[in-house]
């Protein structure tokens, strides 16, 4: 007789998400997009005109 016996691994995997981390990502990428927007309109407005 042959025991058959397979080796395998559990893996209980969590997802963490903090609140703070993620509002804070949140507001950093905000204020990025903020600002690129904020350079463009200042281009478009004041410099382009010129040419």
């Amino acid at each position: 007789m042959s025991v058959h016996q397979e080796n395998y691994e559990e893996r209980h995997i969590e997802k963490r998400q903090e609140p703070s981390r993620v509002a804070s990502t949140f507001i950093k990428y905000l204020a990025y997009v903020i600002i690129t927007f904020g350079v463009l309109y200042f281009v478009a407005k004041y410099i382009l005109p010129i040419f």
